[in-house]
């Protein structure tokens, strides 16, 4: 598939292309393989660039435009489920069971798709960009109980959002809804939601062309 369509297949060593390479007819493909190593996607993140799922363990690179993303002052809670998250008996966590979350999002059932990009390889990079401070994720606990919540990367003033689940009604949105609020809090400019969904949009989200994002990339990320 990849060779056919003339996609990069990158070695240990290889750098990843520029952006400008992408396919996007293909959605943004970008490369194949080149590792998950802590460096590779750190690098990989500060260009936008980011790994959707695998292929016989090698990554798959995307770089998607326009870009979907939220600008922490613009998140839009209706009234009425501020008041329905004002009082439900949700409990909001951070980082407190990174695995937890990660697991969740892999198994989590998403219309349209068979299966999930979250392999084990995913699991296991992010949980080390999770150990060095990288990546944190946000939760939504019930009586001990974890059902909601997000994961992904802060770098600089950008959180690059990954992937999110949810097991009870407004679970999620009411982690994504404090996690906004701390990001805020810490001074996060912009949240990176990769690709437009309708729940995203209205919460707010919404596409910025592919110049913009790279110019908010390097204002944000020092």
């Amino acid at each position: 598939m990849f060779s056919a369509q003339r996609i990069p297949l990158l070695g240990p060593e290889d750098p990843l292309p520029p952006v400008t390479h992408a396919r996007q007819d293909l959605g943004g493909l970008l490369a194949l393989g080149g590792g998950l190593s802590v460096a590779r996607l750190l690098a990989a993140y500060r260009c936008g660039i980011f790994p959707w799922g695998t292929q016989q363990g090698l990554p798959v690179w995307y770089y998607p435009t326009p870009r979907m993303v939220l600008f922490p002052d613009e998140l839009r809670i209706s009234r009425s489920l501020q008041k329905n998250l004002r009082n439900s008996p949700f409990e909001f966590r951070h980082n407190h069971n990174f695995s937890a979350v990660i697991d969740a999002c892999a198994t989590q059932k998403r219309p349209h798709q068979d299966g999930t990009w979250i392999s084990a390889e995913l699991r296991a990079a992010y949980g080390e960009l999770h150990r060095q401070g990288w990546a944190h994720s946000a939760e939504t606990w019930l009586d001990g109980e974890l059902i909601g919540g997000l994961y992904g990367l802060w770098i600089g003033k950008v959180f690059f959002g990954e992937s999110m689940f949810t097991r009870q009604s407004n679970a999620s949105k009411f982690a994504f809804a404090h996690w906004v609020a701390h990001l805020r809090h810490q001074h996060c400019a912009l949240i990176d939601c990769q690709m437009h969904t309708a729940h995203l949009a209205s919460l707010g989200a919404r596409e910025i062309s592919g110049t913009q994002f790279q110019h908010h990339l390097r204002h944000l990320i020092a």
